[in-house]
């Protein structure tokens, strides 16, 4: 397992092989680096470049519209969870500043239970973006299809069956989040483009960035840059899955800061996939992950519980 610059990476195509020993190997490097900083970097992910330029292509084509027509697409009944966040809306659990951003949301694409379908509210077109829709689509399907297998990977590691996750997170309330970080009108602010936290979900996937500045924050309490890595996607873990394993996997602190003075003018692009549970997911802490050295650390909830109070939390609901 190599470390290029900064987090350790992992070959999905070494689980995906047949080949018992690859296989084991990533399970064990991955549950590894989880425990140890709850990033990784890993190539053969099956998102094609042709796919992640299109998604970068049409995400700058609709944060460029106008004000007034991005804003025909927030919609407050949705509550975020559906088409555009303006600027500033979103803070970091803990702080009372905005972050410098806004970022549009695609969700769960329910397709063989209209019951399921029924809970979620519909995606949203933009009419000023030809096939924003379908793009959105596809690159939340494609990124759900390798986050179910890194979950098989993570339970094997966790000695649960591969399969585990599979069911509850199939029409899961995953979020697929293009974010736009304007360029940056002054230094001398407390706001920053995204403050430190935690993500709430599972597991995220996130395509490399338009530009530098997330930072995760090591053991030592340092904080270490992520820059983007060729032919790779950096996957982390959550809130969600740090407590459903009793803090065995580290839900990693992390931040995206604002540019040099020299890079002030520079925008800044990033698509995370923030892979989530059915709401009635139990989040209760795993047996396997508890005993005399490890106490259970966590109260008993459901996902959609957790989800809601973070999301009061950050502003959001």
């Amino acid at each position: 397992m190599s470390t290029p610059k900064g987090i350790p990476s992992v070959d999905l195509a070494d689980f995906l092989s047949g080949d018992a020993k690859r296989k084991s190997q990533f399970v064990k490097d991955l549950g590894q680096a989880y425990e140890e900083i709850g990033f990784v970097a890993v190539r053969n992910h099956g998102v094609s470049d042709e796919l992640i330029d299109k998604i970068y292509t049409k995400n700058a084509a609709f944060f460029n519209l106008p004000k007034e027509t991005k804003k025909k697409y927030e919609i407050e009944s949705l509550s975020g969870q559906r088409g555009y966040t303006s600027f500033g809306k979103e803070h970091a659990k803990g702080m009372t500043a905005g972050d410098l951003k806004e970022f549009w949301h695609f969700g769960q694409f329910v397709e063989d239970d209209e019951e399921r379908k029924s809970q979620y509210p519909d995606n949203l077109d933009v009419a000023e973006v030809s096939g924003y829709l379908e793009t959105g689509k596809l690159m939340y399907q494609t990124l759900e299809s390798t986050g179910v297998e890194m979950l098989r990977a993570i339970a094997l590691y966790l000695g649960l069956d591969e399969n585990y996750f599979d069911k509850l997170v199939h029409n899961g309330n995953s979020i697929l989040r293009p974010i736009h970080y304007p360029p940056v009108k002054t230094l001398a602010t407390d706001a920053v483009r995204a403050g430190e936290h935690e993500d709430i979900n599972l597991i995220t996937l996130l395509i490399g960035a338009s530009a530098d500045g997330l930072q995760v924050l090591n053991k030592e309490g340092e904080w270490k840059s992520v820059t983007a890595i060729d032919g790779h996607i950096v996957v982390n873990v959550g809130d969600m899955l740090q407590r459903l394993t009793n803090n065995k996997l580290r839900s990693t602190t992390h931040r995206v800061i604002n540019p040099a003075a020299s890079k002030m003018d520079t925008p800044r692009y990033s698509v995370p996939f923030f892979l989530h549970p059915i709401s009635e997911m139990p989040l209760n802490c795993l047996p396997e992950t508890i005993d005399e050295n490890h106490p259970k650390q966590y109260e008993n909830i459901t996902a959609g519980d957790y989800l809601t109070e973070r999301l009061i939390e950050i502003g959001l609901m």
